[in-house]
């Protein structure tokens, strides 16, 4: 029989070892991990989180799989959805991946390690994360890439997550490429998420993340019990298959296994120092850069342009604010953010910041342009008015947090602690602080992870 691209990826999933990833790739996992939990444990507090739980009638513990940062022990396939939507909600998790892989791989690989009754070492577990974000953003890319796949509708998160946790899980559970090859085809079976959220602000993203996780980890499942997967599910022009239903035939179906082990993916990933859609990072840090390299204040910015790409606009141009959900998508309310309480953190993204007076008289200063000679990709050229006649512009072609302009641990780190104390007592953080960063070294992952509880 003819191996599939499916099987071809699958085989290659479980070919791979530890030692086949260098040693800083495995240093940003670990880095990428702290900032999820991290994230997920504030994010356990938020009205996304406890809608959910109540949702699901989740009162009482009754299972062995920790629901992070609350009292919680309930089944696998609860605690990944949970603490999927937990990771998502403050708009704080990593992306560059599938998109927010760090919301959707872990939550399913630690549920997972809840119901385990052997030992787990650490390095077992880097490596399925590690396998996770491989395939999460393999499949966005055989996809067409964010732009093309996004601009359709789906949210990536949700349709192509859902391939790297299943991944995920199956490389926890030591699958053959058999098996490998039914998660993932399973896992077809339960992706979705479209950016229908982004007309009203409905919370219904933080959705996505949860749901991936959730149904990457039950296509395991199923596969680890002989449930058989489609083996034409990534099949180029069979009706049907993944590429044929989501991405219209577009696509590049060899990206999904090409040079697998030379480049990755997780390399290529951002962590957040701003509470918004990483849309509107670039934007933030221009601001600063203006006002930095010119010595201005807030108070000496009389107007501001936007010029961005029609993708962008899209995505994350709006000015209405009547929810956090619509705050976080909005660049020209993360620009005014900065300008009025200088960050944009967790506290900017509270009702009384949005709502506060200043904030409309900011936006009505702010004019937002689509450019239709940019690129989707491109990132918004920002030009600040002055006061005094001046006219200052810039583009910030890398973000502070992505992979060419990184967080330094020290300020990463920071970013965990404060995170993780808003819930967690402050000792129990550290510690998991300081396990997590040597997880590599832990013979058995699965007890300081109970530190989430």
């Amino acid at each position: 029989m003819t191996e599939t691209v499916l099987h071809s990826l699958a085989r290659k999933v479980v070919a791979t070892a530890f030692d086949d990833f260098p040693e800083a790739t495995v240093k940003k996992a670990k880095l990428h991990i702290l900032d999820t939990f991290g994230v997920a444990v504030a994010g356990s507090v938020s009205a996304e989180t406890r809608m959910t739980l109540s949702a699901l009638g989740a009162g009482a513990s009754n299972g062995a799989s920790v629901i992070w940062g609350t009292p919680l022990l309930l089944d696998a396939r609860t605690a990944a959805l949970v603490n999927g939507v937990s990771a998502h909600a403050l708009e704080l998790d990593d992306s560059g991946g599938c998109d927010h892989s760090g919301a959707v791989v872990l939550p399913a690989v630690v549920a997972a390690l809840g119901e385990i009754q052997r030992p787990v070492h650490g390095r077992e577990l880097l490596k399925s994360v590690l396998i996770g974000y491989e395939v999460g953003r393999r499949v966005l890319e055989a996809a067409g890439g964010y732009e093309t796949h996004n601009g359709l509708g789906w949210h990536s998160t949700g349709t192509c997550g859902i391939f790297g946790a299943a991944a995920a899980v199956g490389t926890l559970l030591s699958f053959d490429a058999e098996r490998m090859a039914s998660a993932l085809g399973l896992a077809c079976s339960f992706a979705s998420g479209t950016w229908a959220f982004i007309h009203d602000g409905s919370p219904a993203k933080k959705l996505h993340a949860g749901r991936a996780a959730e149904g990457g980890l039950l296509a395991a499942r199923l596969a680890a019990s002989g449930f058989a997967g489609p083996g034409g599910v990534f099949e180029e022009g069979a009706w049907g298959s993944f590429f044929q239903a989501f991405c219209r035939g577009a696509g590049d179906l060899e990206a999904l296994d090409r040079a697998f082990g030379e480049n990755w993916r997780i390399n290529r990933c951002s962590i957040k120092p701003h509470a918004t859609c990483r849309g509107t990072h670039s934007a933030i840090d221009a601001v600063d850069k203006l006002l930095g390299d010119h010595d201005l204040k807030s108070a000496d910015v009389a107007a501001i342009t936007v010029d961005m790409s029609g993708f962008q606009f899209g995505m994350c141009g709006g000015k209405t604010l009547s929810s956090r959900a619509q705050a976080q998508m909005s660049l020209p309310y993360a620009v005014a953010a900065r300008l009025r309480y200088g960050k944009v953190s967790l506290a900017e993204l509270e009702e009384r910041a949005w709502r506060d007076a200043s904030i409309e008289q900011w936006l009505g200063r702010i004019e937002v342009r689509i450019d239709p000679s940019m690129s989707d990709e491109a990132e918004p050229a920002i030009a600040l008015s002055t006061q005094d006649g001046k006219r200052l512009k810039t583009t910030v072609e890398f973000p502070l947090g992505s992979p060419a302009n990184p967080l330094s641990d020290d300020r990463l780190i920071g970013k965990y602690n404060e995170l993780s104390g808003t819930v967690l007592p402050e000792k129990k953080a550290a510690y998991l602080r300081d396990c997590v960063l040597a997880l590599d070294s832990f013979v058995d992952a699965r007890a300081p992870l109970e530190l989430l509880h």
